[in-house]
């Protein structure tokens, strides 16, 4: 494991929960009369029932900001910070955050929250469900300087959801050059859409070549397959599954959050 996975989750192969906020002002699924309150009332329900499930850390994100930006509104970071610090007196486990899909924000949100991690989509450039999808990895790692973030890490979701890599070039290569030219602190390997299972041969490829970067499966674990994932990746996250019935849209369920960090506990059993 990696030293940073150490200090930062204090246990082998952690497993981080997605926890999902309710469509945020600005969104087109945004109730209006209910309020930014009800955003944070059921946060702080569902943090409750991840913790308490037994979760290693918990990702923050704007995952019901359908359909996503890929340059967000100032309205949306800025509501973020504020469920984020109504959290932080609960929040139990190491934490990070993702404004959908932009980095810049999230690093901007990390730093003003004190999150510790962040994932987004920083390098490629794709053709995506949200129109041509461009990066600028430079530009973002100079940003997150200048902010004072330096030390907050970056997950790199090297096969992002919903969008397909505009060079004709394979995985494998797409993560050597990715860890050697943009310095990612871990790597994510996706399957097609939120809770889609994530390829078993795209995880050990990147695996294989993503040298001593740690590499999390970051979609599609289930309570029945994370030793298997596991057995690969050096973590995981997990959103869909942690849900009522594993829903997307549901609130998360604290039995199904207990079912999988069972069979997770079990698993990192095996390995001494």
């Amino acid at each position: 494991m990696a030293n940073w996975l150490d200090s930062v989750f204090k246990v082998n192969k952690p497993v981080i929960a997605m926890l999902h906020l309710s469509a945020l002002p600005g969104d087109p699924g945004f109730d209006s009369a209910a309020g930014v309150r009800a955003v944070v009332e059921r946060a702080k329900s569902e943090l409750g029932a991840l913790q308490e499930g037994g979760v290693d850390g918990i990702m923050i994100s704007n995952e019901f900001s359908l359909p996503y930006l890929t340059a967000t509104e100032p309205i949306t970071a800025i509501t973020m910070a504020r469920v984020v610090g109504e959290l932080l007196n609960e929040i139990s486990v190491p934490y990070g955050v993702n404004v959908l899909w932009d980095g810049r924000a999230s690093i901007d949100l990390a730093v003003a929250t004190g999150a510790q991690y962040v994932r987004e989509i920083f390098t490629g450039v794709y053709a995506s469900d949200f129109g041509l999808w461009n990066t600028n990895i430079g530009e973002v790692a100079r940003h997150r300087a200048r902010v004072g973030g330096k030390d907050v890490k970056l997950f790199f979701n090297i096969v992002p959801e919903s969008a397909k890599y505009l060079a004709d070039r394979d995985l494998k290569s797409i993560t050597e050059t990715t860890v050697f030219a943009t310095l990612p602190d871990a790597i994510c390997v996706s399957g097609l859409t939120a809770g889609a299972a994530t390829d078993v041969q795209a995880l050990t490829t990147v695996k294989n070549a993503a040298g001593s970067v740690p590499v999390f499966v970051n979609t599609g674990v289930r309570a029945h397959n994370v030793g298997e994932q596991l057995t690969i990746a050096d973590g995981a996250i997990v959103g869909t599954y942690f849900k009522q019935d594993g829903v997307f849209e549901n609130r998360a369920d604290r039995t199904r959050v207990e079912e999988l960090m069972g069979a997770a506990r079990d698993f990192r059993a095996t390995l001494g």
